[in-house]
């Protein structure tokens, strides 16, 4: 997982929180109105379910799971170390070769390209093929990040609705000032939590699954061009120089430096 976005979404509720504390005021009191945090919470997902496919809620939950939990970092420069591994024994010992490499081979993608390779698919289908891949990928994040996006946008107006909601309630007590002061500060409450929710999970997990997004799809581009290359019979250093425009200045001198898994 990288810790980005958990750590800033912590650092902004702590901030203001601190914030709150110092202007005299309780962080609780956000708390202090469990009606209004049902409206909101319960109606940004009822209307985010409203604007989505059940399956698309499902895929979005998924993902969004999928990218909090811990998981293997992928490492570029070894990834091209790896391709030009594979471009060193096909230039050796034939396509062919890669055969019982492919069967070693964890990443789905890569395992599938090289498969191509070695069944001696057209090097244009064998593109094809895999940028088609790609692009279900991206559409499949697209709908995942949509699905917060939308959530992102209805919960200010949620939050407004609660608020209402809330005053409206507040005007049954204008006999009563200090029940009515109370009233209309927990109808505020909706709000808070209509533009905190928004501003502080919902669009910043969208966003961060666009960025993921692109650099998977980045990563796979990396990988079908290595493979058309392998397949064109392009020298392993060649291979290494051609996809080095892929990676960052920080770790393209590494490529070369560790040996292939």
């Amino acid at each position: 997982m990288e810790l980005a976005t958990p750590v800033g979404i912590v650092l902004a509720v702590i901030a203001i929180a601190v914030a709150f504390v110092m202007e005299g005021g309780s962080p609780m009191v956000a708390f202090s109105n469990p009606a209004a945090i049902l409206i909101i919470i319960g109606g940004t997902v009822g209307v985010g379910l409203a604007s989505n496919k059940m399956s698309d809620v499902g895929a979005g939950t998924k993902a969004t799971l999928k990218m909090l939990k811990p998981g293997k970092k992928v490492d570029s420069a070894e990834v091209v170390n790896e391709l030009m591994q594979y471009a060193d024994i096909a230039r050796k010992d034939g396509l062919l070769a890669l055969e019982e490499k492919a069967k070693a081979v964890e990443d789905p993608f890569l395992k599938r390209g090289l498969e191509l390779v070695v069944d001696g698919t057209d090097s244009d289908e064998v593109a094809e093929v895999l940028e088609a891949d790609i692009r279900a990928m991206r559409d499949r994040h697209k709908i995942a990040a949509k699905f917060h996006m939308d959530c992102a946008t209805y919960a200010p107006a949620i939050g407004i609705v609660g608020c209402v909601l809330g005053l409206t309630l507040a005007l049954g007590h204008m006999d009563d000032p200090s029940a009515m002061g109370h009233a209309i500060s927990a109808a505020f409450i909706a709000t808070l939590w209509g533009i905190g929710i928004a501003n502080m999970f919902f669009m910043p997990i969208s966003n961060k699954m666009k960025r993921v997004s692109s650099a998977e799809v980045h990563h796979r581009q990396m990988i079908v061009e290595g493979i058309l290359a392998i397949q064109a019979g392009v020298s392993p250093r060649a291979v290494g120089e051609k996809l080095k425009s892929h990676l960052s200045p920080k770790i393209r001198d590494t490529v070369g430096e560790k040996k292939a898994a």
